[in-house]
């Protein structure tokens, strides 16, 4: 298989990661109240935690996410630049990737692992018996 095509498929990876964070929280709230008994398995609800705070601590310690790393690197031994534009790169990295400092990653992040960890105590994950 190609680079740029594991490449393209990690940045896909990288994309669910970031969905299933950010629309974690709006489904876990919205689950609540409305009866969604699965937003509250504690499987789904310690890997989203997990996920959030891997990233904060990512951005406090000024650190790349493991998936991009990866991503450039398959890039790289394929020959491209880094993030060069495929038709998936185009559309997905507008979503991913945005300039601003690193501060301001590590504040969002914290803030919201700071509304991730409200929600686990608003409402706490039911372990399956």
């Amino acid at each position: 298989m190609p680079y740029q095509t594991l490449a393209d498929t990690v940045l896909l990876l990288h994309f669910g990661v970031v969905l299933f964070v950010v629309l974690g929280l709006p489904a876990i709230i919205i689950g609540n109240k409305v009866g969604w008994s699965w937003v509250n398995g504690f499987g789904v609800r310690l890997a989203h935690l997990l996920a959030i705070v891997v990233v904060a601590l990512q951005a406090w310690l000024g650190q790349y996410c493991p998936l991009t790393i990866l991503e450039s690197w398959l890039r790289r031994q394929g020959g491209q630049s880094v993030y060069a534009s495929t038709f998936i790169e185009h559309w997905v990295q507008r979503v991913l990737y945005y300039e601003a400092p690193l501060w301001v990653f590590a504040t969002i992040y914290t803030g919201f692992g700071l509304l991730v960890v409200w929600a686990w105590w608003r409402y706490p994950p039911q372990v399956s018996k």
